[in-house]
């Protein structure tokens, strides 16, 4: 007989594991199909919606008719309010219901996806982007609320490997379908596509989930003043953050103010809460080790998954190739995952420890991305083939093994003995999420710039006026040219416009070296932090046996 058998019989489960085990579910769910699929939908509808909005941008703009600075702010519009209902849904989910939120939401969200391609006016397209975005910004904290307090255990990790990779493959879909639509149907359907799966959440969540009760305190009522702080900070030093390539950072007033303004009210929030404690907030929870670890794995992951979001399309996409045509060097990592996802809730059934199976996928990520560091002006999509089944057995893992090790990080550090535990974990990894990945936008959109300026300059002194490569270069496109210009003035000109381009192209190849490089960099620092973090009481093979064990106990109570 094994010992995780002697310890059921007994009814005692490993030490520190008692509170968790019984916070956890047994079956609330009379329908736990249908609550798995609106947990799934709700993590694959933002990140759908918010790829589709920066991939059909241009289309977009030539609809309402405005120019590049006006349409810089629309994608950013979008993902600001994003960013300020995260920490805020910890107010609504609290004082309203995480079910009745949720649901309110995605019926306005599904109204103004469906209305927006026929706006025409850029300033009501600002106004209904922003509701949402602060509609759809609930799905992401609520619905893995659900999950950690919902979901029958039998079902737990299957949940939380669709989960993971729903999240990740409507990135790497997107480019796809929004293809797909622009030349099959029209470009309206990347705002239709999401306006029509919404309501299919909606049923499945309503159907499939049971009402949660939320935090009840009667002596102190909710104060939203802290949450309007905090939620203000983080959607202000997003904007900054989305904005400041584009505004030239701090040579920028605008720039300026809305970094420091973010910054005043992200301490004006933490002073208000240290004065009047929310009780809807349970802040003192989130100081652990391993949290502030899984944070930080959560970011490098946000990190690694722009080899498949920024530097996999520039690189075809400074060729001119647009998304139905870059679209199937991301696919094949999307229809793997898809695969994949059943093969990690495997593994997890199995009781492969968590940290593992986020190593291994923080490693096949880094191979995959030196693989890609050989990559050449002359490569199309199926050049990248080969790497991208990698990556996405990469991605895949690495996101299983993190979210894996959140629910379990919940479950026994105490996060699901209280609803306000489990909405402030919930809203804290949201947030990371977010900021956090646009940080790293930011700073690979910084760096590929930088980088391509110098390699621009290095390649740019071998090309120089007099140098008899040059001359004879530049000499036999003119004459090539001259026949169907005006003039041999027209002629070297354009000469020199072709040479200037197949110099910036080699200046991007190298450029995009650089980056795939630095993602993999980044993977293996990942394995040293895996190394850190401290296993859980117990696998996922493990939990339901010993809960039905606790629970047992606890009935056999006088």
């Amino acid at each position: 007989m094994s010992a995780t058998s002697i310890t059921v019989s007994a009814g005692r489960p490993p030490a520190g594991a008692s509170s968790g085990l019984a916070a956890l579910p047994v079956d609330l769910s009379h329908s736990p199909v249908l609550g798995i699929l609106g947990v799934i939908l709700g993590a694959g509808i933002v990140t759908l919606m918010g790829r589709l909005l920066g991939l059909g941008l241009a289309d977009l703009k030539g609809n309402v008719g405005i120019g590049f600075d006006d349409g810089a702010w629309v994608s950013s519009d979008y993902n600001v309010a994003l960013m300020f209902i995260g920490p805020f849904s910890v107010y609504l989910g609290g004082l309203l219901g995480p079910r009745k939120v949720l649901l309110c939401s995605a019926g306005l969200f599904t109204l103004v996806a469906a209305y927006l391609p026929l706006v025409h006016s850029y300033g009501l397209l600002i106004a209904l982007l922003a509701v949402g975005g602060l509609t759809s910004g609930t799905f992401y904290p609520l619905t893995l609320t659900f999950a950690l307090k919902s979901i029958p255990l039998r079902y737990l990790a299957l949940v939380i490997a669709l989960y993971a990779t729903c999240i990740e493959a409507a990135v790497n879909f997107a480019p796809s379908i929004y293809g797909f639509c622009r030349n099959n149907l029209s470009w309206q359907w990347m705002f239709w596509i999401p306006a029509l799966i919404t309501p299919v959440m909606m049923a499945c969540i309503y159907f499939g989930i049971p009402p949660l009760r939320g935090p009840q305190n009667k002596k102190q009522p909710p104060s939203f003043v802290a949450f309007f702080y905090l939620s203000a900070s983080f959607a202000l030093l997003y904007a900054a953050l989305d904005q400041g390539e584009r505004l030239d950072w701090w040579r920028s007033g605008t720039f300026t103010a809305l970094f420091a303004s973010g910054t005043f009210l992200l301490l004006s929030s933490l002073v208000r809460h240290l004065r009047s404690p929310n009780f809807l907030v349970d802040l003192p929870y989130l100081r652990q080790g391993n949290t502030i670890l899984l944070a930080v794995a959560l970011f490098a992951f946000r990190f690694a998954l722009l080899a498949t979001i920024i530097i996999i399309p520039q690189s075809l996409g400074v060729r001119g190739l647009d998304p139905q045509q870059y679209g199937p060097a991301v696919l094949w990592t999307a229809i793997f995952e898809v695969f994949l996802a059943f093969v990690g809730a495997l593994l997890l059934y199995r009781g492969i420890d968590n940290r593992l199976l986020m190593a291994i996928g923080f490693t096949a990520v880094a191979f995959a991305c030196l693989i890609n560091a050989n990559f050449t002006s002359a490569w199309a999509p199926e050049n990248y083939f080969r790497s991208e089944l990698l990556m996405g057995v990469g991605q895949s893992f690495a996101i299983m093994g993190l979210v894996a090790s959140l629910v379990l990080q919940a479950a026994f550090s105490g996060g699901l003995d209280a609803p306000q535990r489990a909405l402030t974990f919930a809203a804290f990894f949201h947030t990371v999420r977010l900021l956090g990945g646009q940080v790293g936008v930011a700073f690979m959109g910084h760096f590929i710039a930088d980088r391509e300026k110098l390699h621009s300059n290095l390649l740019g002194l071998h090309v120089q006026s007099g140098s008899w490569i040059t001359d004879a270069t530049l000499h036999g496109l003119a004459a090539g040219l001259c026949a169907k210009s005006s003039g041999l003035m027209a002629a070297t000109g354009r000469a020199a416009e072709i040479i200037d381009s197949k110099l910036r192209l080699q200046a991007y190849s190298l450029t995009f070296i650089d980056a795939f490089h630095l993602v993999a960099w980044t993977c293996a620092g990942m394995l040293l932090l895996t190394v850190v973090l401290r296993k859980a009481p117990m696998s996922f093979a493990q939990i339901p046996q010993l809960q039905q064990g606790v629970t047992s106990t606890q009935r056999n109570k006088p």
